[in-house]
C-alpha cells in the first residue's frame, strides 16, 4: 500500500485534525504516515520491528522532533513514554495485529495526559475476514460493539465513530469469498487509489456510509 498516495492523503485528512502536539504513533512501520505528523512539537514513533525503526530514523534523520522506540504498547518501555506528556495517540491498521488488543488500548490510554485522544483505524466486519487477512496476520476485524467493549474497559469515551471506504468493503468481500485472493495485487491497489479514492473520499466526507472496509474512531481520555 506504500504506493497508494491518495489513500494515505485521505487518512491524513481524517486523522491529523484529531491529534495534538505531542503524538505517539503506534505501529509506525517505516514511516509512511509519520511524515504527516512531523509538523507537531513531538512525534514518538513506536514499532516492534527494529528494522522498521532503523529505516524510519534514516528516512527522517534531520527531524529533531521525531523520537523512535522499539517496543509494544504492553511493555515497560512504552509505559515510560508517559514522562514525555503525550496528548494524543494514533494507531492505524495496527490494533488488529495485537493478540491482547484490550491490554494494548489500555496501555495507550494510560500514557496520555487527561483529555488526550486516541485515534484508531481498524478493519471492519468479521464477515470480510479472508485469506488476505490471514496472510497479513490479522487476529480479527471489528464491529462497533466490539470496539465499544474495548473502549469501556479502557475507561475511555467515544467521541467519533464511523465506517470508512464503502467501495473497499465490496472489493474486500469479493477478494475474500469469491476470488479467494491471498494478497491484493498491485493493479488493484493502483486502480483503487487513482480512480476510486479521489471521488469516494469527497463523497464520504459529506455523507458517512452505513458500512465500510474500515472503522474510524476518536476516543477521549477523561
Amino acid at each position: 500500500m506504500a504506493q497508494a498516495t491518495n489513500y494515505f492523503a485521505w487518512q491524513g485528512r481524517l486523522v491529523t485534525p484529531e491529534l495534538g502536539q505531542r503524538v505517539i504513533e503506534v505501529g509506525c512501520g517505516i514511516g509512511n504516515f509519520t511524515g504527516m505528523l512531523l509538523d507537531r512539537e513531538a512525534v514518538l514513533a513506536v514499532d516492534v520491528d527494529p528494522a522498521c525503526i532503523e529505516r524510519l530514523q534514516q528516512r527522517y534523520s534531520n527531524r529533531s522532533n521525531l523520537h523512535a522506540f522499539v517496543c509494544e504498547p504492553s511493555s515497560e518501555a512504552f509505559a515510560e513514554l508517559a514522562r514525555r506528556r503525550p496528548d494524543s495517540c494514533v494507531c492505524l491498521n495496527v490494533l488488529e495485529h495485537i493478540q491482547d488488543d484490550a491490554r494494548a488500548l489500555e496501555a495507550m490510554a494510560t500514557v496520555l495526559v487527561p483529555g488526550g485522544a486516541i485515534v484508531l483505524l481498524v478493519p471492519a466486519f468479521q464477515a470480510l475476514y479472508g485469506p488476505i487477512d490471514r496472510n497479513l496476520a490479522h487476529c480479527r476485524r471489528y464491529s462497533r460493539s466490539m470496539l465499544w467493549r474495548l473502549v469501556h474497559r479502557a475507561r475511555l469515551r467515544i467521541e467519533k465513530q464511523h465506517y470508512v471506504n464503502a467501495i473497499g468493503f465490496i472489493g474486500w468481500w469479493m477478494n475474500a469469498h469469491i476470488l479467494r485472493r491471498e494478497a491484493q495485487s498491485d493493479r488493484q491497489i493502483r486502480i483503487f487509489d487513482r480512480s476510486i479514492v479521489p471521488w469516494m473520499s469527497r463523497l464520504e466526507a459529506i455523507a458517512r456510509p452505513p458500512f465500510g472496509q474500515s472503522l474510524f474512531a476518536v476516543l477521549r481520555k477523561p
